[in-house]
């Protein structure tokens, strides 16, 4: 056996890392695939081989990725079934789909290309959680068998894409989208060869961007991270609506008719509102994360809606969901999960049932978002060397505690350490914007003493 010296792997959404850099390099992917295999044959009941399906996004080194994946589960002894370049949820999907024990999904979602990163799906589609990743990277300390070769990927099949195909197909009438003109933005990413069929098919005129990925345009100045080119294009074109696509197409933010961008709490809003119309918020709440903005609790508040919060990541959002039995939930970053439809984020899914809510609305989506609420909201990022508990750093505590007095039931302070970088992210809400920057000033000087000092709160 080659072994390994392993830190922790996997962060708030799988392991992400440089292409090549450790742990996106071949000994570690393929030790991954390895000891998923062997604990997969352990799971197993019954003596046939596991059945792990596999796809990416867009990437150049997706795959490679994936061939080394390839490599360690056959050699663990894994059937492996090759989805190809697909979105993130398409591959959730078909890992029910084929009853397969496990989903890998190799994307870096919203990073830049040079980045990338592998996801675990088990047999519902769902993430693996923490529990699991942690058990599988102590079984891969052992390496793997030497002179392993790479073996070539498995041919893909047509008939996987046709799943996909038909799940969104299935997701609305053909004629749902009936009148409404529509520009998409493919972050040159998963959802590319998907986004103009999906929404074309249902109706709608569509006017398609940033859909010829070249392995190394994936979200470069386009997609859910950069909607200006998107918006400018609703704007010229006198669209209805845009909507953006992260890189592998497991998230969508969306673009009003005035250029103006509406993120997961606006997106949410308006599905919560729709669904409470027909009687299809039961119960009467959605799950949010802690990130939210406060203005989401008041503006469905008025509706008769609960907010349920939650850590951060879609993770975190999907297992609240299952304990409250809610249907909706989301993030600010528009990973939206409706779980009659998916188990997972699907931005193409999200996009459609939204495009679908303006339609019925029957005005613009400005004036259909007019009664949302958003409280000022800063978020704050500042390095640091060590993730030290909050609890063992006095001043952070006494810093704060000094926040919240001040906020208050006006506002709230959330404090947390980011899940794949060495930063800490001090979100601040409340009326008062200058009040937020003179608290957040304090708050980065207890993590940082280069930061400005703390001004005066007004």
């Amino acid at each position: 056996m080659t072994a390994l010296t392993l830190p922790r792997l996997f962060g708030t959404d799988g392991m992400r890392a440089p292409f090549g850099d450790y742990p996106l390099d071949r000994p570690t992917v393929t030790a991954l695939g390895y000891h998923l295999a062997l604990r997969l044959r352990e799971e197993s009941r019954n003596s046939t081989k596991p059945l792990v399906v596999l796809g990416g996004d867009t990437r150049f080194s997706t795959p490679d990725l994936a061939r080394w994946l390839s490599t360690g589960l056959r050699a663990g002894g894994a059937t492996v079934r090759y989805l190809g370049m697909i979105p993130t949820p398409a591959i959730a999907l078909l890992t029910q789909h084929h009853q397969a024990q496990c989903g890998i999904a190799v994307s870096a979602s919203h990073n830049p290309y040079l980045d990338n990163g592998i996801k675990l799906l088990d047999p519902t589609g769902m993430k693996w959680d923490k529990e699991a990743e942690a058990n599988l990277e102590i079984r891969m300390q052992d390496g793997t068998p030497a002179g392993l070769t790479d073996d070539d990927l498995p041919a893909t099949e047509a008939a996987d894409v046709q799943v996909y195909l038909d799940l969104l197909a299935g997701s609305l009438a053909s004629d749902d989208l009936d009148g409404l003109k529509i520009v998409l933005d493919a972050a040159n990413g998963a959802a590319s060869a998907f986004a103009y069929d999906a929404f074309a098919n249902h109706g709608a005129s569509v006017h398609l961007l940033h859909a010829q990925p070249d392995g190394r345009n994936i979200n470069r100045d386009c997609g859910s991270t950069h909607t200006e080119s998107l918006a400018a294009a609703v704007r010229e074109i006198g669209a209805d609506l845009g909507i953006a696509f992260d890189g592998d197409g497991d998230r969508a933010l969306i673009i009003d008719e005035q250029g103006q961008l509406r993120d997961g709490d606006a997106m949410l809003y308006l599905w919560a509102i729709d669904l409470q119309r027909r009687d299809r918020l039961s119960p009467p709440s959605i799950v949010a994360t802690s990130m939210s903005n406060l203005g989401l609790e008041h503006s469905l508040a008025n509706h008769g809606i609960d907010v349920v919060r939650c850590d951060v990541g879609d993770r975190a959002v999907v297992a609240e969901m299952v304990r409250g039995s809610i249907v909706l939930g989301g993030e600010q970053s528009g990973h939206l999960v409706y779980s009659p439809l998916a188990t997972t984020g699907d931005g193409l899914l999200t996009g459609l049932q939204l495009a679908a809510i303006v339609r019925r609305g029957g005005k613009p989506v400005s004036r259909q978002l007019a009664s949302f609420e958003r409280f000022p909201q800063l978020l704050r990022n500042v390095r640091v060397d060590e993730k030290i508990p909050f609890d063992q750093l006095p001043e952070v505590i006494a810093r704060a505690d000094d926040a919240r007095d001040h906020l208050r039931n006006r506002g709230r302070l959330v404090l947390r350490y980011s899940g794949t970088e060495p930063l800490v992210r001090i979100m601040l809400e409340g009326p008062d914007q200058d009040e937020l920057e003179a608290l957040a000033d304090g708050l980065a000087g207890a993590f940082d003493p280069t930061s400005p000092s703390p001004r005066v709160i007004p």
